[in-house]
């Protein structure tokens, strides 16, 4: 919390939700390193060749030297706040919300992949540890010494960059991110639970996102389309096509009525917004920073029916 404030020259008031961010964060790291050493994850022995590893292996290791450039420049300029914000959105963000999801069917599958994935966890761990230690120090050398088996991370030797990149691994996990995203924010506009299932066709062949398929599917609670399936949705992204059945599992007439009622609320606040804005009158009066609050609402409204009306004309009929 205290490396979070930390901006040279600036005295920021240390929030009690600042603090409980910092806990939440403790608590992440501590069930991500448990979760990796219930999957065999180990820092023995040389990484595996590139070969092996899989796409997803390969976009983290290439993040992860990436990082340690970063942290190495902001600790060199005693940047603490930016340093804690580029490792707490690294670890947080890209190591345990894309990377151990993504890995979970590696792990649950198990095999020679499965050991490829678990000596790789072990080095993002390792390595992400020793980086958060001098700003996270007791929880850190804890799950360090847990994992490793060494003495202490206080005395562990500072990690450095190995050069390793892989920008065609990065790009296909962009696009692997750009379909959970965009499904996961369909599933939520049109109601459902996080962990409620849906039936549901990827027409992924022949693109990068085909490997990524049953992890794709597992993340967002995707079953497969069976029988009976008729697709009332489809979602095109990233060079693929997303196609759900939602028969079953919203009222369609309840949804487009709920839809229908914020449809409305937001023509009405853009045609506020017009008013204002085609009232010279108003506008000769009114001080700038009115002016451009109403512009933002009217941006709004615009974006709010366009989303809106979206969800509408994907939703089946009644």
């Amino acid at each position: 919390t205290l490396a979070k404030g930390a901006n040279p020259g600036v005295d920021v008031p240390i929030g009690e939700d600042w603090v409980q961010a910092s806990r939440n964060f403790a608590n992440k790291i501590w069930n991500a390193t448990r979760f990796a050493m219930m999957n065999g994850a180990t820092v023995e022995g040389p990484l595996p060749d590139a070969s092996e590893m899989s796409a997803t292996d390969r976009w983290i290791l290439s993040r992860l030297n990436k990082v340690v450039a970063e942290a190495d420049a902001f600790y060199d300029d005693y940047q603490f706040a930016k340093l804690a914000d580029a490792l707490y959105h690294f670890a947080w963000d890209e190591v345990f919300d894309w990377y151990v999801e993504l890995s979970k069917t590696t792990f649950f599958a198990g095999g020679e992949q499965a050991r490829v994935s678990a000596r790789v966890l072990g080095e993002v761990l390792d390595v992400t540890l020793r980086l958060l230690h001098p700003i996270v120090p007791f929880v850190t050398d804890t799950l360090w010494t847990t994992l490793t088996g060494r003495e202490s991370v206080v005395i562990a030797e500072w990690p450095t960059d190995s050069g390793f990149r892989d920008e065609a691994a990065e790009k296909e996990i962009e696009l692997v991110q750009q379909v959970v995203t965009e499904v996961r924010r369909f599933r939520s506009d049109q109601g459902l639970q996080p962990g409620q299932k849906v039936p549901a066709r990827l027409d992924v062949t022949g693109t990068a996102l085909a490997p990524h398929e049953a992890a794709i599917r597992q993340i967002l609670r995707l079953q497969p389309e069976g029988d009976s399936f008729e697709a009332t949705a489809s979602l095109p992204v990233a060079g693929a096509t997303v196609s759900l059945d939602l028969s079953g599992t919203i009222d369609v007439a309840a949804e487009r009525k709920r839809l229908a009622k914020d449809l409305a609320a937001a023509e009405k606040e853009k045609a506020q917004a017009e008013a204002k804005l085609g009232n010279e009158a108003f506008l000769a009066k009114a001080p700038d920073n009115v002016v451009d609050k109403i512009k933002g609402r009217l941006a709004k409204a615009d974006e709010d029916i366009a989303r809106i009306q979206s969800q509408l004309d994907t939703l089946p009929q009644a």
